[in-house]
């Protein structure tokens, strides 16, 4: 798996992509954004900094500077794995994050998608 293309892909190239398919479903860009920041513990300014950087997913979690720790909370199905199952840590994380996505487009609250009970 360290070999998995999607590691070397750019993160600002699949971004425009959680933003459209957010945005789809009556969602919004400040909504994605704020995920991306509670999952990494990149600020904003941070996160835009990556994006114009167009750092690659292998490089964008491995610099995360504050992963969550409510981030393990996250459960379920992505792309027909069970998330908790899934042991290479980069994909967990390209996976909690894809989860969290799904969750926003589906309707789920902010409270509940960034896990505050």
């Amino acid at each position: 798996m360290m070999n998995n293309r999607i590691y070397k892909t750019s993160f600002a190239s699949v971004y425009p992509l959680y933003v459209a398919k957010a945005e789809k479903k009556g969602r919004t860009k400040a909504e994605v954004d704020e995920i991306i920041c509670w999952l990494t513990g990149y600020s904003r300014s941070e996160l835009q900094t990556q994006l114009d950087k167009k750092t690659d997913f292998e490089t964008f979690f491995a610099e995360a500077p504050r992963p969550h720790p409510a981030r393990t909370a996250i459960k379920g199905v992505i792309c027909g794995v069970q998330v908790e199952e899934i042991k290479e840590p980069t994909m967990k994380e390209i996976r909690y994050l894809d989860k969290l996505i799904d969750e926003l487009a589906k309707g789920k609250t902010m409270d509940k998608i960034l896990r505050k009970q």
